[in-house]
């Protein structure tokens, strides 16, 4: 792809804790790789009220504090600190958006945006920065969720952000596509030929996509309890995944050609009715208990008020086509779950026939699992004889076959997700990017559960903090003789 890089770039919520714990420390190490483009100026905008050298000493301080130890250097961080300026705004005052214009000075060199803010102030900033001279021809703006919480409201922002903005200039992020290990689904599944031939309802008896997380609510409380497990996690980054390991192979890696197939997989998902929702998930809150041995409270109790906010989910899904056709996808997620683990497991269908089970030998299905975080690493698992000499039976014992990224690729620097996704905005490169058409096929989707919940009054149901759920969710694959992988 011919990239584009841009002359500026400009942050929203740039005092936030997302710009201090990933956006300035991504740009950081993009400049320090000299991987910016030399003339690049940063503009940092939010409510607070700095100036360019008060907000370079809190881009330090976040660089000091959220850096690893060895990226850390003197000389590289006092260069990336001059590129940075800062121009206070009221989002809600037009007046306010002339005066960032002026800061941020000609954008005919290119000028990419980065807006995280609440989905009720789209409209006024969208405008704002239309009627300031920040929408130009020559201006991209990368949009960070929540972008809506339903169908409705996400046409609605995307209608908005379309008025100034066309689809080709506006970049939706989903943070997930930018990991390392997402991306090598792509090159595990079309990089290599013995997977193909078994990749579809023939070879494959479930996938399962776990995303859990030790934390509870941390500073996230306000967005969280409007939105729940399903709008967090499930509406974009599980989905995402279910697209990567679904789609049909793409002719070339080409960002049209990529995000067509995606697409196509998110509107083959089967639309659940409301009578098929309470068989086909589950939804659960945590109780106060104890992870990794450390005593946490409740939901309820964290957030100081009764709430019905599901902060578990887990989801039997299928995908009405060719390759799919009666394979579940389980989906679970949650928060104060037993272990931090982003993981899909691919359960492969049993040989047809064991020779070994007249001699005592047991065979298991194959599994692949593609460990997403905290570790990297592939791991498939096959069936081997144990040594000895069979007199008494053949044993034979499940072993698994490692590809440890960490190890494999040492030498190379790891890069976080934003590092990847912001230089991708800045070069104009959209294809670890979500196109609208996929945003609101996924939206479409997870309204109709919703719907579900409500039309059976579906209340989360209690699980203990460090524990993987509701037990009810674990009846949802055990009822189809199916396992959560929780190895």
């Amino acid at each position: 792809m011919q990239r584009d890089p841009v002359a500026k770039l400009l942050l929203f919520g740039a005092t936030g804790d997302l710009a201090k714990r990933m956006l300035l420390p991504s740009l950081y190490g993009l400049d320090a790789d000299n991987l910016l483009p030399e003339a690049l100026t940063i503009t940092g905008t939010a409510r607070s009220d700095h100036d360019d050298e008060s907000y370079r000493k809190f881009a330090r301080d976040a660089l000091d504090e959220f850096l690893p130890d060895d990226r850390k250097d003197k000389g590289k961080i006092a260069s990336f600190l001059k590129r940075l300026h800062y121009q206070p705004l009221d989002a809600t005052d037009l007046d306010h958006y002339d005066q960032l214009a002026a800061k941020v000075g000609d954008v005919s060199g290119g000028l990419a945006i980065f807006l995280s803010t609440a989905p009720s102030l789209f409209e006024q900033v969208i405008h704002g920065l239309a009627n300031a001279g920040l929408a130009g021809e020559t201006v991209r703006i990368g949009l960070e969720k929540p972008l809506g919480y339903d169908l409705a409201s996400s046409r609605e922002i995307n209608d908005t952000v379309a008025t100034a903005f066309p689809e080709e200039r506006t970049f939706r992020i989903d943070h997930y596509l930018g990991k390392e290990t997402v991306q090598n689904i792509l090159a595990l599944r079309f990089g290599n030929s013995f997977f193909e031939p078994v990749w579809n309802a023939q070879g494959i008896d479930n996938v399962q996509i776990t995303i859990s997380e030790t934390v509870g609510l941390e500073d996230r409380a306000s967005y969280y309890d409007g939105a729940g497990a399903l709008r967090d996690m499930v509406a974009n980054h599980m989905l995402q995944l279910v697209a990567l390991i679904a789609m049909e192979p793409p002719a070339r890696y080409d960002v049209t050609e990529i995000r067509d197939e995606k697409a196509k997989v998110f509107r083959s998902l089967r639309q659940l009715k409301p009578e098929e929702v309470p068989g086909s998930t589950v939804i659960g809150q945590y109780l106060g208990g104890a992870v990794k041995g450390e005593i946490v409270k409740g939901y309820d109790e964290e957030l100081g008020k009764d709430s019905h906010t599901e902060t578990f989910v887990a989801i039997k899904a299928h995908l009405d086509n060719w390759r799919w056709q009666g394979v579940p996808f389980y989906l679970r997620t949650g928060k104060r779950m037993p272990t931090r683990r982003s993981e899909i497991a691919i359960q492969f269908k049993p040989v047809p026939h064991s020779m070994f089970s007249g001699r005592g030998g047991l065979l298991q299905p194959n599994m692949l699992v593609i460990r997403l975080q905290p570790e990297e690493y592939i791991q498939l698992l096959v069936m081997a004889k144990e040594p000895g000499l069979d007199r008494d039976g053949i044993r034979l014992r499940e072993v698994p076959l490692n590809l440890s990224l960490d190890a494999e690729f040492a030498g190379t620097r790891r890069r976080i997700a934003y590092e990847r996704l912001l230089l991708d905005l800045i070069e104009g490169d959209q294809t670890l990017f979500v196109r609208r058409d996929e945003v609101e096929a996924q939206w479409t989707w997870i309204d109709a559960i919703r719907e579900g919940w409500k039309a059976n009054d579906m209340k989360p149901k209690h699980y203990s903090a460090g524990t993987w759920g509701p037990a009810a969710s674990i009846a949802l694959t055990e009822r189809d003789g199916v396992s959560w992988q929780d190895d």
